[in-house]
């Protein structure tokens, strides 16, 4: 989204584990993040990194794109006060509203803890669009019913399924009709399992640095299924 030349900018709420940074090449010892913010010592706009030049060495980046990353802290002593004292869910919500109004941005994507907790609950609230990932197993089935329903009772205006790690042999189109007779809700992407991609070991972003890949490929489905919602 960010190359097509929308301003774009990725916050990792998953404050308990966060990881998103390794994609984009942040070692852990990271200074100015979502932590820093919740705690009140910077403002939001600080601990957002500009990470437009590391996608623009691999991919053409049009006039006006930009992509932001807001990282949560790897230090534990860190992540033990947020286990420990917890934060301010509403400092979040107004947080995501500053970013949003202070950078300009076209999109705000927010990654979150798997399951529900107040967070996930606060992020599927706010959201005009939401992505869930599930795997082609009995496990992940229930609990994405769970998250579905709460979902619909929030008023989502727009909830699609990405199904991941699915094995080859198994029909893209067959699994999509069997998400929406169970769910009642289109499915985004069917990304394979790949033995490329767990190769890349998340050395980098995989669908950037080989575009041609089946993966990939859904990687920009995805996209676009954003991008195509009013």
């Amino acid at each position: 989204m960010a190359a097509s030349g929308a301003r774009v900018a990725v916050v990792d709420t998953d404050i308990q584990s966060p990881g998103i940074h390794v994609l984009f090449g942040f070692e852990d010892d990271l200074t100015k993040t979502l932590n820093d913010y919740l705690w009140g010592t910077i403002p939001i706009q600080e601990a957002a990194h500009d990470i437009t030049d590391r996608i623009a060495a691999t991919t053409p980046v049009q006039e006006g794109g930009a992509l932001y990353l807001v990282p949560s802290s790897m230090k534990t002593g860190d992540i033990a006060r947020v286990l420990r004292e917890g934060y301010d869910v509403g400092t979040l919500n107004d947080g995501f509203r500053e970013l949003a109004k202070g950078l300009n941005l076209d999109y705000l994507l927010i990654d979150t803890h798997p399951g529900l907790n107040e967070e996930t609950l606060l992020s599927i609230t706010i959201s005009d669009v939401l992505l869930l990932i599930l795997r082609p197993d009995r496990q992940d089935f229930q609990g994405t019913a769970v998250t579905v329903d709460v979902a619909n009772k929030l008023g989502v205006p727009n909830l699609f399924l990405i199904v991941n790690k699915v094995p080859s042999g198994i029909s893209a189109a067959d699994l999509e009709a069997q998400m929406l007779e169970a769910y009642g809700e289109k499915t985004a992407a069917v990304l394979p399992l790949s033995e490329e991609v767990v190769q890349n070991a998340s050395k980098g972003l995989f669908s950037l640095t080989s575009p041609d890949n089946p993966w990939s490929e859904q990687v920009r489905r995805i996209a676009e299924t954003v991008k195509g919602v009013n």
